[in-house]
């Protein structure tokens, strides 16, 4: 592990240098392995898994027989609800089912302890000291994105207290707007940006050592 380093900005975008991040956190070598398997887990688990079709035996009708079974010259038939009539069952059809998978705690922090390392070795990860916006604007955000070349997708950290930046961002269709606890290996990939406050940088940082995220769909083993 090595020093890593992010740019700091104050809320209209102005730099204000470089911030030290923990290395433990945003420095580690990313273990690929592990991250597919607990985005894979992530993804199964928001799975609703409420896929069904009906069998010959829960299609209606079809009690009787649709002609003698011989004597017609067509092929015998027992029900019109067969799967091979129209109209009929599905055949070996989806059932609902459980989709989600048992990943231990470990694993899930070495995921996001790399995804994070992955996007601070790009430069993707911005901190602002602290948002000093008086009153929630669409055009402020947009302002800030600009000013610290923030384009695309981008996931931004805050406190559930931080009313004001969440009330400016939620209509930017590209941003993602979540708190320290809830920050997830997929979330972190799929951004191309990542934009903490001076603040929630080392809330994720002691989340990441000692918490599991709440809401990323994964079962937990211990």
């Amino acid at each position: 592990m090595s020093d890593v380093k992010a740019p700091l900005y104050s809320s209209d975008g102005t730099p204000l240098g470089d911030i030290d991040l923990d290395p433990e956190v945003f420095g580690i070598e990313p273990n690929r392995a592990v991250l597919h398997q607990v985005i894979t887990a992530q993804l199964a688990g928001a799975r609703a898994g409420t896929h069904k079709t009906k069998t010959r035996a829960e299609v209606r009708g079809g009690g009787a027989k649709p002609w003698r079974q011989k004597g017609t010259g067509r092929a015998r038939h027992g029900s019109i609800r067969s799967p091979i009539w129209r109209g009929g069952g599905v055949a070996h059809g989806p059932e609902p089912r459980d989709y989600s998978q048992r990943t231990p705690k470990k694993m899930k922090r070495l995921a996001l302890r790399s995804a994070l390392s992955a996007r601070a070795s790009e430069g993707s990860v911005i901190v602002i000291d602290s948002f000093v916006w008086g009153t929630p604007r669409t055009k402020d955000a947009t302002s800030l994105l600009a000013a610290i070349g923030s384009s695309g997708k981008t996931l931004l950290v805050v406190t559930r207290a931080d009313v004001t930046p969440q009330l400016s961002f939620r209509n930017l269709p590209q941003v993602l707007i979540v708190e320290p606890s809830h920050v997830t290996a997929y979330d972190v990939l799929w951004a191309g940006q990542i934009i903490f406050t001076s603040q929630t940088v080392r809330q994720v940082a002691g989340q990441t050592a000692f918490e599991v995220s709440k809401s990323d769909f994964v079962k937990e083993e211990a």
